[in-house]
């Protein structure tokens, strides 16, 4: 009762409204218990399935886990969240989920910064990943042509390293040996 009059949704609320025939084709993620729409750009499309691909290529062959691009993900406990990162890594050999979200944060979540996205609002995603299981973070920027890598340090804080365009990300201990010039992120556009 209580969550109607603060005009907040539940991920059950949510559910039902993005079940609704005129919404199953809209990208609609729960943040804090608001319904947001994601519209994607071409750019935007296009950064996030080289990162798709470049990571698949990887973990494919490996058999490490499932990459995907738009998969819904929510922590059971959290009844006002579920997101949608630009692209996800899970380790993970259990089968897909083929109906509502995985019901956990993504070993790796790769947001990308939107026209309309502020810097503060990418940070706060990724803490908040970071700090619902999430492992790594990468918050692409389009327009500086530059990667934030997000982890928490020992104390539970967000470290932040910034990667430029001539830089290399990797992808630490949950992707041993994965390698990506920051260039070919952007090149592709």
């Amino acid at each position: 009762m209580m969550d109607a009059v603060l005009g907040l949704r539940t991920v059950e609320e949510f559910e039902q409204f993005a079940d609704l025939p005129e919404n199953r084709d809209r990208l609609l993620e729960l943040i804090h218990g608001e319904i947001v729409e994601k519209v994607p750009t071409e750019e935007h499309g296009v950064i996030a399935a080289t990162i798709a691909a470049f990571l698949r290529n990887y973990a494919a062959p490996r058999k490490l886990g499932r990459v995907g691009v738009e998969v819904r993900h929510r922590k059971p406990s959290d009844k006002y969240n579920t997101r949608m990162p630009d692209v996800s890594f899970r380790r993970t050999s259990e089968p897909v989920v083929k109906k509502g979200a995985v019901m956990q944060m993504p070993d790796l979540a790769v947001e990308i910064q939107s026209p309309d996205d502020k810097d503060r609002e990418l940070r706060e995603k990724a803490h908040y990943y970071l700090q619902n299981g999430s492992h790594l973070v990468w918050l692409i920027y389009p327009e500086k042509q530059t990667v934030e890598v997000c982890v928490l340090d020992d104390s539970g804080e967000m470290d932040v390293t910034t990667v430029k365009k001539d830089g290399t990300l990797d992808g630490g201990t949950l992707l041993p040996e994965f390698t990506l010039a920051v260039k070919e992120i952007f090149e592709a556009e």
